[in-house]
């Protein structure tokens, strides 16, 4: 195992990584760190106004850098933004990491996502949109992951105690 964080949890947005992260991160007694909210800190404004202001493209060359730094400083659980598998560079730094990939079917999608606008990929038709997005990218999920947690129907509760059973890992 390299060095770095304890646990990376991917997956779509709205699946409950930053909640299952935090949860993670106190059974587990370590610290938790999310890409987004480092990104919004650093940048001091929401993620939907750069996608809105800068483009899609502006806002991944800040989640690359994101990543590559949080990978590099952190040692407890980090959650990745739902698109942050995309970049090679990325999953190539995930590669030999305890990557969990947080699942979730469409229907459980629209439920916890809904029409949010600050969600700026699903603004329109969010479960055409969410559709579209997993076919791009739950290969991407499914690549990087060491397990795969489905958290459809379940708690965020549920979902930790099942990521920590699936890595085998015992509470602080």
């Amino acid at each position: 195992m390299t060095t770095g964080p304890l646990i990376v949890l991917v997956g779509p947005m709205g699946v409950g990584k930053s909640t299952v992260g935090r949860l993670l991160a106190e059974r587990l007694g370590v610290g938790h760190r999310d890409t987004d909210e480092d990104i919004v800190t650093e940048q001091g404004r929401a993620i939907a106004d750069i996608f809105v202001d800068e483009g899609e493209a502006a806002f991944r060359a800040l989640e690359k850098q994101a990543v590559r730094r949080a990978l590099t400083e952190h040692a407890g659980v980090l959650a990745l933004g739902g698109g942050a598998v995309l970049d090679d560079g990325t999953r190539g730094l995930l590669a030999g990491r305890r990557v969990v990939y947080l699942s979730m079917d469409v229907e459980e999608a629209v439920r916890r996502t809904g029409l949010n606008v600050a969600r700026p990929l699903l603004a329109v038709n969010p479960r055409k949109q969410w559709r579209e997005l997993m076919e791009a990218r739950r290969h991407l999920y499914e690549e990087v992951a060491t397990v795969v947690v489905a958290t459809d129907g379940r708690t965020p509760e549920e979902v930790t105690r099942a990521v920590l059973d699936a890595l085998e890992l015992k509470e602080a």
